[in-house]
Parts: structure tokens; sequence; C-alpha cells
């Protein structure tokens, strides 16, 4: 790429909003030149605007610092080359938050949300890329339906616990293997629930046994990505059923999916299975997308595998890590994944669905 698009962040001063700046701040394709929060950063500068709120590893970039943080509702403000924004930004509803990004489409601009507002309206696609781009085609039907420019448009991701097993699944069923039953029990990282998880220090001495809401993203949301787009519509697949159990533990990043499933039909062998994971490959990896992990799945044969402090950051935190495949007494196997929650599952499974609109033409630069 000759030049590289500008982007712009909305909810920049937030944990996702931090990782975005994080793992956007060499990539080949992006450039960030907008950032955007509640009118309570509007007009500091962002190191101001974080504080003592930044939460990443990493020092912040000084190609951010002094950035003037733009207010999220202030669209005269935007600088004229922003081509996509990636959005954070919660508000105070669900319907609230889906205004907020029709709004920003309606001006022309795509946006890449990691919200849960809009995953299930019917003309936005919620997306992994490896499994469900072709349901980006419902971009266009999205534009007609609400009078969008041409250039404007919502595309979301789907909840981070879906991350961490869901890719495995679906290169299964590629395979000519379908599943059937999922019962899945998930270890979520304290990151998950944002700047509260990673700051409150009770958090790090316990395991919470409830999210509010996430046992209904976990079993709802593969129906959708594993659905079909037919005449301009995303007709949900039904055909597998999951039961889940999620947990917040006392780990920092990465979220343990705990899996056990059974087949339609045939069952593979063990050794059937680990190839199929080992050599499956989809369209970001045939692209070369910059943030593609290659490979996608890394199976680990040693028995105390994965772990978070091990493999966490496997693909450079993109790829989901698995091992201890089994066959089970009550089910046909089962199995231990792996995802990095923040990057996979957030900030960098967005940034991987725009490197994909860009390749296919949806976003111009």
């Amino acid at each position: 790429m000759k030049k590289k698009i500008a982007i712009g962040i909305l909810g920049a001063t937030g944990v996702v909003g931090q990782n975005y700046l994080r793992l956007l701040a060499d990539h080949p394709w992006f450039d960030i030149v907008d950032l955007a929060a509640s009118s309570r950063s509007a007009g500091k500068t962002y190191e101001e605007a974080v504080g003592e709120r930044w939460l990443m590893d990493s020092s912040m970039s000084d190609d951010y610092k002094n950035l003037v943080v733009r207010d999220v509702t202030d669209y005269a403000a935007i600088p004229a080359d922003v081509k996509i924004f990636f959005s954070a930004t919660e508000l105070g509803d669900k319907q609230a938050t889906r205004d907020f990004e029709f709004a920003y489409a309606d001006q022309g601009y795509p946006i890449v949300s990691n919200s849960s507002a809009n995953r299930w309206t019917p003309d936005v696609p919620m997306v992994i890329p490896e499994i469900n781009g072709d349901h980006l085609e419902i971009l266009h039907s999205q534009q007609r339906n609400r009078n969008f420019p041409d250039s404007g448009f919502v595309a979301v991701k789907p909840n981070c616990s879906v991350q961490s097993y869901l890719v495995a699944i679906h290169a299964l069923n590629q395979a000519g293997y379908p599943v059937e039953e999922i019962l899945v029990n998930t270890l979520q990282a304290l990151s998950g629930a944002g700047y509260k998880g990673l700051t409150e220090l009770e958090r790090r001495t316990t395991v919470n046994p409830l999210i509010p809401g996430e046992e209904e993203k976990t079993e709802n949301e593969p129906s959708k990505i594993l659905g079909l787009l037919e005449d301009d519509k995303i007709i949900p697949d039904y055909s597998m059923d999951v039961s889940a159990l999620c947990t917040r533990v006392p780990v920092i990043d990465g979220h343990t999916a705990l899996v056990y499933l059974n087949f339609a039909n045939e069952v593979p062998s063990l050794d059937e299975i680990v190839k199929i994971w080992s050599e499956f490959t989809a369209l970001p990896q045939e692209l070369k997308l910059p943030s593609a992990p290659q490979p996608p799945i890394e199976f680990k044969v040693d028995p105390d595998r994965p772990q978070v402090g091990l493999d966490v950051d496997n693909g450079k935190g993109m790829a989901v890590s698995i091992g201890r495949l089994a066959e089970d007494k009550f089910f046909d196997i089962r199995f231990v994944a792996l995802s990095h929650n923040t990057v996979r599952g957030a900030a960098g499974g967005a940034i991987l669905t725009a490197e994909l609109l860009v390749e296919k033409g949806y976003i111009k630069g």
C-alpha cells in the first residue's frame, strides 16, 4: 500500500481503545489521525485524557500523546482524510449505541465496532474473518435499506468468548464433520471486564461464577456467524446447540474454553481432528492480511498446554491455541482452547475485519 489509510478510534481512552493504539502503532496499512471520546475527555491531549489509566504493558506512543481528543458527537471536527472508524464506544443503552454507530455510517464512514449493540441487527454482519467473510456482502443491502452513502456502513465483531473455540468448530464443519452439540465452560480473563477488572484488586483473588449476559452471547452468537447469506439476509444456522457456563478468573489476558462436543454423524479419529486443525487455513491467510495469524489454529501436543502464560500471544495474540484433545465419557471428544481476549477477541479481531474490508474494496484508500 503506497499511502496509509487514515483511521479514527471512537472510545479511544478505554481499555479496548488503548489496545487499538497499541496494535496499530506500526500497522502497514492504517494511520491513526483521530482519537475521540466522551465530552469529559474532549479538548484534552490524549495523554492528559488518559492520565494514570493507561493500562497497556508498553508505554504510550509519542505519536499519540499530543493528539487532541475529539468529542465523539462532534462530526464537524472529524479530520477530512479519515476513511474508517474503529468503535469501542458503549453508550447508556443498546439502542443509543445502535443509533450512534448508524449516525457515523450516515455521515459516510465505515464503522467496525466492538459493541454488542448491533450484533443481532439483521443487516449488520457479525464477522470472524476466517469463518464468514462472505457475510460482508450484506453491507450493500444495509446501505440501500438505510440510505447510507456508498462509503458508510456498520460491521461488528462477535463476543470475545466465542473467539476461543468457534474457529476450531468451523474447521471441523468444513472438513465434513458437522458438530451437533457443544458444552463449553469459559475461564475468562480480568481484562474482559475493562478498567474495573484490571484495577480492583479483590478480583485478583477470586473466581467469579457469573458474568452477566455472557452465557447468552456465547450460546447464541455462533448461529449467526455460521449462518448462510441468502437473498440479502443472514439466515442463522440453528443446527448446533451450545450450552455455556462462563466464569471470570484471576488472569490478566486470555480466555480459556473447556469444550465438549458431539458430532452430528461420523466421529473423526483424534489424529484426523489434529490434522484438520493443523492444516486449516482461510481467506485472511490466503490474502496474507497483515494481522492474519499463520497458522490460525495452533495445536499443542504437550499434556499441560495451552497455558495463558505460554500461549496467549501465539500468532501475535491472533491465533487460537488448542490442546488436551481426548475422547470423553459422555461426549464424542473434549479439548481445551485459548485465545487472547483483548487482541483476537477485541481490537485485533476488528483490525483483521477492517483489513478484509479494504482488500475486498469496501473501504477505499
